[in-house]
């Protein structure tokens, strides 16, 4: 058995206008304010003498790599990215950005938003446009019903409610 692991298909490039922010923001704080309080805590603690045993100069590479490797990722994926801020000429259906309203056959609302796979956040109800969920619902109307398979087993929803704002 080899130890080869064929890479995760690409993720979706598209990312909402805040989610867009948030990541600048994310990237500027650790490259113009992150990395150099971390680049002269490490100088320090490399002038303190004897490497091997000292723990703030161990930590501090550390958290150096930790930095880098995020910069890194997100110098990468920010150029690819598409920031979809237009709404959709059907906003009736289901399209990326979209807020939706959906039931189960008990009754149990819940509200979900389709974002990027950079912007998932599972509290806010901010769900993966690559997910299972948004790809059954994508291009859907209010009222149809959708039946899907989800890691737990078949659901059946019910779309609600479609807009394009947050309100």
């Amino acid at each position: 058995m080899s130890r080869y692991r064929e890479p995760p298909p690409k993720s979706a490039p598209y990312i909402t206008p805040e989610g867009a922010a948030r990541l600048r923001t994310e990237y500027d704080q650790l490259w113009r304010v992150r990395r150099p309080e971390v680049v002269r805590a490490l100088s320090a603690a490399a002038a303190e003498g004897d490497r091997s045993e000292n723990a703030e100069y161990i930590y501090r590479k550390k958290e150096l790599r930790e930095i880098d490797r995020r910069v890194h990722y997100l110098q990468l994926r920010l150029p690819e990215l598409k920031v979809v801020d237009a709404t959709p000429s059907d906003p009736g259906r289901v399209y990326f950005g979209a807020w939706i309203d959906v039931a189960d056959p008990q009754g149990e609302e819940k509200r979900y938003r389709i974002v990027g796979p950079d912007e998932i956040d599972p509290a806010r109800g901010y769900i993966s446009i690559d997910s299972p969920l948004a790809k059954a619902l994508l291009k859907r109307g209010v009222g149809e019903v959708v039946k899907l398979m989800l890691p737990g087993g078949e659901a059946e929803l019910e779309l609600i409610a479609v807009r394009y704002s947050a309100v």
